[in-house]
């Protein structure tokens, strides 16, 4: 998943200081109608992971190639992470979400309709232009809907769109494909973001905008040395996540012997262990963010290495899948707060790398790992992983204490 952390001056949109306690039916529902469309966009995002084999049998490539519309997504997503909020300039906020849900249902149609492997690449960019743009304007939005004192409330809300889609996307994506295809599958995307934009068109309030950006600010951030060790610690996290994650089938397939239902089982124990990874890294970054850093990446090589020692067990692959999952949760959580925490007087240029970092941490990981399984075996990835995980241990070690 990706997001932006950006946050705009109270004065500047008339938010009051809004307490908990006073969210109308209409704040819920314009709230939920982002949770939604998170949750559209994400499941999207995931799909390929439970789809990978079946796609690249019917489209005639190898998994390796097949991976990279994931790369196709997050590239994409990289550039339009950077772009997003100055070219959208002063446009109303509602009409340039909902424009961004109009744009992911076609992405989807267009990939479940492709005859060739270039087609579904167009559809997965369009798809990565929506997703970051949304990612963009999340924050800002919520903080306008629910008033400053209570964002955090609202974005916890919003991110449950995220967990939802962890949990479901992959899992159901892969029995969806044996059942009925993985074209129904991919389509069944471009309906729930038809969902989501019917929320959105119903429920957002009209949302002028209040303020633009500059690439300026953006890039005057890369000087300070916290923001640098912030998106170090994403691209090498990250990266290896990718590498491995994206091609986890072939693994259980090829080495674990499992067969499609089993596989969707180990991958809805991959996102229920992300949901309560997500919770305890909230907490663990409070406490430290450095030992959280450390621990999100330390589970995430041990769980890789040790499938690459012991993933020939059904039970024993079955754990390390959720351990995986585990740090995978913290992850979104830990690494944006660990990127931020020297900038927390430009919250919105830091959430715009953070995006970036994310994207092009992504597009890496699934080009490397599809090299590599392509070149030497399904195992080859998951060596990605615990070797770049151990490395990002390594980050967190020399930052300063927080």
């Amino acid at each position: 998943m990706t997001d932006t952390t950006s946050q705009l001056d109270a004065a500047a949109i008339g938010l009051e200081a809004a307490d908990r306690s006073t969210w109308t039916a209409a704040t819920w529902f314009a709230v939920l109608s982002m949770a939604a469309t998170s949750f559209a966009l994400v499941s999207a995002e995931f799909l390929p992971t439970g789809l990978l084999t079946p796609m690249a049998r019917d489209l005639g490539i190898s998994e390796g190639t097949a991976g990279q519309v994931v790369t196709a997504t997050a590239s994409v997503g990289a550039v339009t992470a950077l772009l997003s909020n100055v070219l959208i300039g002063r446009l109303n906020r509602k009409a340039v979400l909902v424009s961004l849900s109009a744009l992911a249902i076609g992405s989807n149609i267009l990939a479940s309709l492709a005859t060739d492997f270039w087609l579904l690449l167009l559809g997965r960019a369009g798809l990565g232009i929506a997703l970051s743009g949304f990612w963009a304007l999340s924050v800002a939005v919520v903080a306008r809907l629910v008033g400053a004192n209570a964002t955090g409330r609202g974005m916890a809300v919003v991110t449950l769109g995220v967990s939802l889609a962890t949990i479901a996307a992959p899992s159901l994506g892969a029995l969806i494909s044996d059942w009925l295809g993985w074209r129904i599958a991919m389509a069944m995307t471009a309906g729930l973001a038809a969902l989501a934009m019917l929320l959105q068109v119903t429920s957002l309030p009209t949302l002028p905008a209040s303020t633009s950006n500059s690439l300026a600010d953006v890039f005057g951030l890369t000087r300070r040395r916290g923001v640098q060790l912030g998106m170090l610690a994403i691209l090498l996290l990250m990266t290896g996540h990718f590498a491995g994650s994206v091609y986890v089938r072939p693994f259980l397939e090829q080495v674990t012997f499992l067969e499609t239902r089993s596989i969707a089982l180990a991958l809805l124990g991959f996102g229920i262990a992300s949901v309560i990874g997500n919770i305890a890294g909230g907490r663990m970054a409070d406490a430290s963010i450095r030992r959280a850093l450390a621990v999100t990446a330390a589970l995430m090589a041990l769980a890789a290495l040790a499938l690459l020692l012991w993933g020939a067990y059904f039970g024993i692959a079955f754990a390390l899948v959720a351990l995986w999952g585990f740090a995978f949760g913290m992850a979104p959580v830990v690494l944006p707060t660990n990127l931020s925490r020297e900038a927390s007087d430009a919250l919105e240029a830091a959430g715009s790398l953070m995006v970036v970092s994310f994207q092009v941490a992504i597009s890496i990981g699934a080009v490397l790992g599809g090299y590599v399984v392509d070149h030497h075996g399904a195992a080859g990835p998951l060596t990605l992983t615990a070797v770049l995980a151990a490395a990002t241990v390594g980050l967190a070690l020399l930052q300063p204490r927080s």
